[in-house]
């Protein structure tokens, strides 16, 4: 399972980012666990400075901006 992380304050820009997110694991058909972080403690311990951030597995993928679906897409097949 594929741990998908948006973090973001419930800005238009971040709820467009967890869309995007969903869309994109629903058309891979892959088995993620998406949890979207809007807690400003848990970003700063994160070190997430820039919203909206996406992070796959723990890792930074996207940060500071929205990527299309086709880019999450591609970001999630490097993982599986």
């Amino acid at each position: 399972m594929v741990l998908i992380e948006v973090f973001g304050t419930g800005c238009v820009k971040c709820k467009r980012m967890n869309k995007n997110v969903e869309i994109a694991v629903r058309e891979l058909k892959i088995d993620a666990e998406i949890h979207k972080i809007e807690s400003l403690s848990a970003m700063i311990e994160r070190g997430v400075m820039l919203t909206p951030a996406l992070y796959v597995d723990g890792e930074a993928k996207v940060v500071g901006h929205v990527p299309c679906v086709e880019d999450i897409k591609q970001i999630l097949l490097g993982v599986k």
